[in-house]
């Protein structure tokens, strides 16, 4: 079998490097023990918050023929989405919104999954083999998989890291019904480093290689759902969607380029905006703005809580004008964090004035809990 498939494995790595990804990488169709032990831990402190699918479908994570039975090799594809910036360097002032890097082009999704969907026609009709493909949507646990096909290493803000790449690799893989000799696993490169650890604002690593991401800003700003937990919001700052630091910071990076897929690359609609010019936006004018970008799927209110604990961090006075009439928005999330923004730009007697002449008379539990938490 030895000589078959490093021929197909050659074959296939030259292909997908030819359709534009930058890392290649083969690994058996299993995970290592250790991997399992990790997400069970994981799971049952609570580190994974209210994001439920993670447990919902813990068996199918943990064993890659537990998702696909006739699975035996894993293809493992990376696209470099490394910046043309450094993003700690380039931080934008504190009155616009700070956009994580993999948010400022086209929805990675789409654009990774249409160049999985040709890669994985061309192995089906060149090997007549069955075969399913997967971006993160899926119970994957893809960067396990990807140390396991030596594309890189998890660090310890649990990350995958690429000697090539830094830490701008976007994943995805194709299980596939045929057995290939699998690559050498990747080694761990951290070495005594913690700049990872060190630098995150809300503290969201209770130890290396380990995440809890209740308090991480990128899960509070995309994956959570409801307010905000009121220590944390001063430590979120002007980030708006995501978080970069831990990434940004990784001595690795040093090795980086700037990605080369143009639909990834930072436009307009996502680069660094006047938080008052975003607090404005109604649900059509969130849907335009952001169509085909990763963040139209956090939705709209949920966008504008996380511009209004901004806009509370930022200062600004003058922003008040745009906080008010949202004191009286539809959505109870988008009034509860107008309340709060509001109590850090104005005087207690002109904020508690404006409350009480906005909102409506009946309070929800979450503009309840705001204004009590005044008192």
């Amino acid at each position: 079998m030895e000589p078959r498939s490093r021929e197909i494995k050659a074959t296939i790595r030259a292909r997908a490097l030819a359709l534009g990804f930058d890392a290649v990488g083969f690994a058996p169709a299993s995970l290592g023990s250790a991997a399992r032990e990790d997400l069970r831990e994981f799971l049952r402190r609570g580190y994974h918050g209210d994001m439920g699918w993670l447990a919902d479908r813990a068996d199918q994570r943990a064993e890659p023929r537990a998702l696909w039975p006739d699975a035996l090799s894993v293809v493992v594809l990376g696209l470099n989405y490394g910046p043309e910036f450094d993003p700690l360097a380039a931080r934008a002032p504190m009155n616009r919104g700070e956009v994580s890097v993999y948010a400022r082009g086209r929805d990675y999704h789409d654009v990774l999954k249409s160049k999985l969907r040709t890669l994985a026609r061309w192995i089906a009709e060149t090997w007549s083999t069955d075969l399913k493909l997967f971006v993160d949507t899926a119970p994957v646990m893809e960067k396990p998989i990807a140390e396991r096909a030596g594309v890189g290493w998890q660090g310890k803000h649990t990350n995958l890291v690429s000697r090539g790449f830094g830490s701008w690799l976007f994943l995805g893989e194709i299980y596939l019904a045929l057995e290939l000799e699998p690559d050498t696993a990747e080694d761990d490169h951290c070495g005594e480093c913690r700049r990872c650890l060190d630098a995150c604002p809300t503290n969201a690593f209770p130890a290396p290689y380990q995440l809890d991401a209740r308090r991480c800003i990128s899960y509070l700003t995309i994956e959570h759902e409801g307010t905000i937990e009121r220590a944390l919001r001063p430590l979120i700052g002007n980030r708006i969607y995501g978080c970069d630091d831990c990434l940004a910071v990784c001595p690795w990076n040093k090795f980086a380029t700037a990605g080369r897929e143009a639909r990834l690359r930072a436009s307009a609609a996502a680069a660094p905006l006047p938080l008052g010019e975003l607090a404005r936006l109604n649900d059509a004018e969130f849907r335009r703005r952001f169509s085909g970008s990763p963040i139209k799927r956090i939705g709209r209110d949920r966008f504008l809580r996380n511009v209004l604990i901004a806009i509370g961090n930022c200062g600004d006075k003058k922003l008040s004008e745009v906080v008010l009439p949202l004191l009286a928005d539809h959505a109870p999330l988008v009034r509860a964090m107008a309340v709060w923004a509001l109590r850090h730009l104005a005087s207690p007697q002109e904020w508690r004035e404006a409350a009480a002449e906005r909102l409506p008379t009946e309070r929800d539990a979450a503009v309840r809990a705001e204004w009590e938490s005044a008192d």
